[in-house]
């Protein structure tokens, strides 16, 4: 077990926990935000992030630092946290970013490590090759092999208390990814980021995120902490966090700023698009969209910025009190709606639903059925293997209506779409207390069907009899041929 990350909450595959980081003297809440911070261009003060924003860590790039004359004199002079006056932890990048950009630095990984450490880092990062998407499978093994071997040189640098990054990479090739999760895991070193996914994010390919997040996952043990490595627009930390990632790091709340960009949770507005401001944060309290406009550029970029930090920390309160109140994928489904390249995302988070499964609570509050997705969920896959260990009698009659009223069958069971059939006993346990609406769509009664099916097949010696109220033709395709079955709407 890794001593450094206690998990204490969870839903689907997000979690709420614990990031211990001793050199620093705190422990950080995750999910959590790292702000970016350059150190040649302060946008917004490090010290008022912590007081202001409620920041407890934040990153920034040591590479900069190490290559910047007098930046780098006064870090390893007073150190990091009193070069940017900030009281929690900071984690350093290495130069990686720099290498994908401009294909070459000049320092290698025990270099810089030593460099981090020197200058007071929390959490160092090894010089990793950040694989773009979509390139030859040759060039993604080559690559991997070169971050994995910079690993393993990583864990003989003596860091003392400075805990240690372990990016995992691969591109966009599952298989890999899900190698170097489990090479990264392997290792004595504490947090794992996932690599190279901003190119994915910049082309709206959230669909492609989530499948490289999963295989990162799978490799990776359950005490890993993970870190979804330039994901900084609060649209998707919500999905981000329901596949499974502690961390996200925002240049995105300056970078917008500067070029007169608003951030919502739902996407992003011009400035000069705006005739009303949609938040109650104090930026948009205390101003119109017409005061911002007429400020001078550096102070609205300022005010900006604040209020992209005021709409990112809100996002990450709201996504931790959804995981604590078991009701994380409603939250996704409903930022899912936002942007058709996230309903993507979406539809492919639940695409993993089995290895989510097994992180997701057996019972929670409430599961609220609000579209064809939601019939796809971890909940509905679970009750459908569960039915394979109910006791079953001879004669079964499955309905949607009430019991039957006649001694033809031994036991009467609930059909409740999208779930299936269960014994009327259930009907107050999780997830049979769904909410679901009245006019219940084709998906939900197929994978009603499903369940069926799957009851028959584990009970070869049980007669069924299914009551349906006009399910569709595509429904009553997956019901095994040997179900009799009846539409209690024809009287």
């Amino acid at each position: 077990m890794r001593e450094c990350f206690e998990v204490r909450d969870t839903d689907v595959g997000g979690r709420i926990g614990s990031l211990t980081v001793p050199s620093a003297g705190v422990t950080v809440e995750t999910p959590a935000l790292l702000p970016v911070i350059n150190p040649n261009l302060d946008t917004i003060s490090p010290r008022r992030l912590a007081e202001e924003f409620g920041a407890e860590i934040l990153i920034t790039n040591s590479y900069i630092i190490y290559g910047t004359d007098d930046v780098r004199e006064r870090a390893l002079e007073v150190g990091l946290h009193e070069l940017l006056e900030f009281p929690g932890a900071i984690m350093t990048d290495s130069g990686s970013f720099q290498l994908a950009e401009y294909g070459e630095i000049d320092v290698t990984t025990e270099e810089i490590l030593e460099f981090q450490r020197a200058i007071g880092s929390d959490i160092g990062t090894p010089v990793d090759i950040p694989t773009p998407p979509d390139v030859s499978r040759e060039r993604a093994e080559d690559e991997l092999e070169t971050t994995q071997r910079r690993l393993e040189a990583a864990q003989d640098v003596e860091t003392g208390d400075m805990l240690v990054n372990a990016p995992v990479q691969g591109s966009t090739y599952p298989d890999l990814r899900e190698s170097a999760g489990r090479h990264a895991d392997a290792t004595d070193l504490d947090v794992f980021p996932v690599g190279a996914v901003v190119p994915l994010m910049n082309d709206y390919r959230y669909d492609d995120v989530v499948d490289v997040v999963a295989a990162a996952k799978r490799g990776l043990g359950a005490d890993a902490p993970v870190h979804l490595f330039g994901a900084g627009h609060p649209m998707m930390f919500a999905l981000g966090v329901a596949m499974g990632c502690d961390l996200f790091d925002s240049a995105a709340y300056a970078l917008y700023a500067r070029d007169d960009r608003y951030l919502t949770v739902s996407g992003t507005r011009q400035l000069e698009d705006l005739e009303y401001l949609p938040c109650p944060c104090p930026v948009c309290a205390e101003h119109s969209p017409d005061d911002l406009r007429s400020l001078p550029d550096d102070r609205r970029e300022t005010e900006l910025a604040a209020h992209n930090l005021h709409v990112t920390f809100a996002e990450i309160r709201r996504i931790k009190q959804a995981v604590r109140s078991g009701d994380l994928l409603e939250l996704v489904e409903q930022r899912a709606r936002a942007h058709p390249a996230m309903l993507d995302g979406y539809r492919a988070l639940l695409d993993h639903a089995e290895q989510l499964e097994r992180s997701d609570p057996v019972s929670k509050g409430a599961f609220f059925y609000t579209s064809h997705e939601s019939a796809r969920r971890p909940e509905v896959l679970r009750h459908h293997r569960r039915l394979e260990r109910l006791s079953v009698p001879d004669s079964l009659f499955l309905t949607e209506g009430e019991s039957a009223r006649t001694d033809e069958f031994d036991e009467s069971w609930r059909v409740e779409p999208p779930f299936g059939p269960f014994p009327r006993a259930l009907s107050k346990s999780y997830p049979l207390t769904a909410e679901v609406p009245d006019r219940t769509d084709r998906a939900a009664l197929e994978a009603a069907a499903d369940g069926i099916s799957r009851l028959v097949e584990a009970n070869p010696k049980t007669e069924f009899t299914l009551g349906h109220r006009s399910w569709p033709a595509t429904a009553l395709e997956r019901v095994p041929e040997r179900v009799r079955v009846t539409d209690l709407n024809d009287g």
